[in-house]
C-alpha cells in the first residue's frame, strides 16, 4: 500500500500524503514541549504518525476505511501497547464538545477541505491546548496575518484573541504524493483561552463583510450610525479606516462599546 500513493489518494477526502522526511522531522521538532496527549486528524498512511508515536501517546482519527485497515495492521504493536489509539470514522462526529476527555495538542496534516472548520472547533475546545497543523498556505496566512496585512480578517482576530499564532514552516507541493496544486504551511497556535463568544464573531463577520470598504460602512448594516460614530470617537478611530487596519484589541473594545 505504501508504494503507489497517487493511486491510493482519494480526492473526496482531500488526500495528499506528506512524504518529505525533512519536513516530517521539522514538524516533530516544532511541537510544543508539553505532557499532553496528541490528537492527529487524517493520519493517512501514517507517515507523520510513525514519528509521533515515538514521542507521545497519540489518538488518531481516520475517515477512510481502507486506510484505517492499513493503519490497524501497520501500527498493530503501537495499538497493543496503547501508544496509539485509532478511531475510524468522521472526526466531526466524534467531536462533541471536546475531542478528547483530557488535555491534548492537535498535531496533524489536515485535509484541506475541512482545515478551517477543524481549527475553529479546536479553538473552541477547552481540552485543546496547542495546534501544530499543516494547512493550505493561504489558510495559514489568514489565521496568522497581522493588522495592515492583506490577509488580516475575521479568522486572524478570532485566533489571535485566544492564542499566539505563527507559521512554523512553509512547505512546497513537492513534499507530498500526490503533489497538491497549492503551497502549504504549518500553523502553530498556542492557546491562552477558548473561542466562545458567538456575538463577537457575528460582529467580526459584519466588520469584514466587504474588506475593501471602510469599517464604518460595513458596520452600518448591523448598528445605528450614531452608535458607531460615538464608539469611533471614543476609541479615536478615523472614519476612513478599513477593517484590516484595526488592531485585534481594538476590535474587542469597539464591540464592547457597540453592545
Amino acid at each position: 500500500m505504501q508504494k503507489d500513493r497517487t493511486k491510493i489518494a482519494k480526492k473526496k477526502f482531500g488526500q495528499n500524503f506528506l512524504t518529505d522526511q525533512s519536513i516530517l522531522t521539522q514538524i516533530v521538532e516544532s511541537m510544543p514541549h508539553t505532557l499532553h496527549r496528541i490528537a492527529e486528524i487524517g493520519p493517512g498512511l501514517g507517515d507523520l504518525t510513525n514519528y509521533l508515536v515515538n514521542v507521545k501517546s497519540v489518538t488518531a482519527f481516520e475517515v477512510d476505511t481502507d486506510l484505517c485497515k492499513h493503519l490497524q495492521h501497520h501500527f498493530a504493536d503501537a495499538i497493543a501497547t496503547e501508544a496509539l489509539t485509532l478511531r475510524c470514522g468522521d472526526v466531526l462526529e466524534h467531536w462533541k464538545g471536546s475531542l478528547l476527555d483530557e488535555p491534548y495538542d492537535l498535531v496533524a496534516n489536515l485535509p484541506y477541505y475541512i482545515a478551517t472548520t477543524i481549527i475553529l472547533k479546536a479553538l473552541a475546545d477547552p481540552a485543546c491546548k496547542n495546534m501544530l497543523v499543516m494547512v493550505q498556505r493561504e489558510v495559514a496566512e489568514k489565521f496568522s496575518a497581522t493588522p495592515n496585512e492583506k490577509a488580516f480578517g475575521a479568522l486572524s482576530v478570532i485566533a489571535q484573541s485566544v492564542g499566539d499564532v505563527s507559521i512554523a514552516l512553509r512547505v512546497p507541493p513537492s513534499a507530498f504524493e500526490p503533489a497538491p496544486k497549492v503551497d502549504s504551511a504549518v500553523l502553530l497556535i498556542s492557546k491562552r483561552s477558548d473561542r466562545n463568544d458567538e456575538g463577537f464573531e457575528n460582529f467580526l463577520r459584519a466588520a469584514f463583510t466587504q474588506p475593501r470598504k471602510t469599517l464604518h460602512k460595513n458596520l452600518t448594516a448591523c448598528y445605528e450610525v450614531t452608535a458607531i460614530e460615538g464608539a469611533f470617537a471614543s476609541l479615536e478611530i478615523v472614519r476612513t479606516l478599513r477593517p484590516h487596519q484595526l488592531e485585534t484589541c481594538d476590535f474587542h473594545r469597539l464591540y464592547a462599546l457597540l453592545q
